[in-house]
């Protein structure tokens, strides 16, 4: 599509920041991108290939279209603040995790609340920092637009951002993004520190008995602590009750600890409540045929596999690698539509790889 955006500006070269300039710089966008990290701002520019990136005097010069605010929540308005006064015709998008807090804080500014589009793009790594950022990131992701009293020029130019980064656009009140991503985002979090922090009074010689299960459920401890901080004070009304309800589940679950019977029932919960999980795109949850592949430890297999299935025109819904260092062969588990787990079975073994079903 012919862009209406020319110039964007964005405050924050972290790692959803600089991943929505390398996006926007992909569709011919230009990217003023600024940061109070001179470390943080260097190196975005460099990997926007970019020596004009950040460049102060160049941004006095271009007013922007649009300025994407991708700073920790409790920045906002002073970077509001900051921005009003070298653009009095501010526009802003932000793309904050919380959405009632920011609304609230721009209320209280010089900006007027029809002049700011919140947004919360549904993506992100447990590694923060330019250095991490992806221009795909984004692709396939929920992003969260609160339309409510925003200017319709901003709005157009919000879905715009949106598009281009390849965001599924979703549309909430504040209240209900702040209400949901308590449970879908803030408390996944919370559950991943608490189990790493037991980790500290871990015997050392026990944690070497570490395997893929604890690295998972415990991924998200590596995320930042201070923007974490700050996310976690400033939805503490809708985390509050979810963390009662985790805290009676637990009592329970002590209490039932030594009944075989209990315990079946609380593992057979967990897998129901994320059997509701939904699919790609948000989409219905569904049922996938998974197929393991041998493969030897050499150049080339996955692309051949990945090739191998192209040939039939069948898509892979996910994909998992597992491999031990040292060893000769290691598993490709990919998952296809039940339609096509068949299909994709007799080719792969009619191709001569090592095909399995799997559980």
């Amino acid at each position: 599509m012919t862009s209406k955006l020319s110039h964007v500006r964005i405050v924050g070269a972290g790692l959803i920041g600089t991943s929505i300039a390398l996006a926007l710089k992909s569709a011919g966008i230009h990217i003023s991108l600024a940061d109070s990290d001179p470390r943080a701002q260097s190196l975005a520019r460099d990997i926007l290939g970019d020596s004009k990136v950040g460049d102060s005097n160049e941004d006095v010069l271009e007013v922007e279209d649009l300025c994407i605010i991708a700073t920790p929540p409790e920045a906002l308005t002073q970077v509001i603040k900051a921005e009003i006064q070298r653009n009095p015709e501010l526009r802003v998008m932000d793309v904050s995790s919380i959405k009632t807090k920011p609304l609230l804080d721009v209320s209280k500014s010089a900006l007027s609340t029809s002049r700011f589009a919140p947004t919360h793009p549904m993506a992100g790594r447990e590694v923060s920092g330019p250095e991490s950022a992806r221009g795909d990131l984004f692709t396939g992701r929920p992003w969260v637009l609160v339309r409510e009293g925003v200017d319709q020029d901003l709005l157009a130019h919000a879905e715009e951002v949106i598009a281009i980064c390849g965001g599924v656009l979703m549309s909430r009140s504040a209240l209900d993004h702040d209400r949901a991503v308590a449970q879908v985002s803030h408390l996944p979090q919370i559950v991943a520190s608490l189990l790493a922090r037991t980790l500290e009074s871990a015997d050392r010689s026990d944690l070497e008995l570490a395997g893929a299960g604890l690295r998972d459920t415990t991924r998200l401890a590596d995320s930042d602590p201070v923007l974490w901080g700050q996310i976690i004070a400033s939805n503490a009304d809708a985390i509050r009750p979810l963390l009662i309800s985790l805290q009676n589940d637990l009592v329970s679950l002590l209490e039932g600890l030594d009944e075989s019977e209990f315990a079946q029932a609380f593992i057979a919960g967990g897998g129901q409540g994320r059997a509701r999980i939904p699919g790609k795109h948000g989409g219905q949850p569904r049922e996938y045929f998974n197929v393991t592949i041998v493969i030897e430890d050499k150049p080339g297999q996955l692309a051949a596999i990945i090739e191998s299935c192209a040939q039939i025109e069948v898509n892979i819904e996910d994909l998992l690698i597992e491999h031990t260092p040292g060893q000769d062969t290691g598993l490709i588990t990919l998952s296809f539509l039940p339609s096509d787990g068949p299909t994709v079975m007799a080719h792969l073994h009619h191709e001569g790889w090592k095909v399995h079903p799997s559980r």
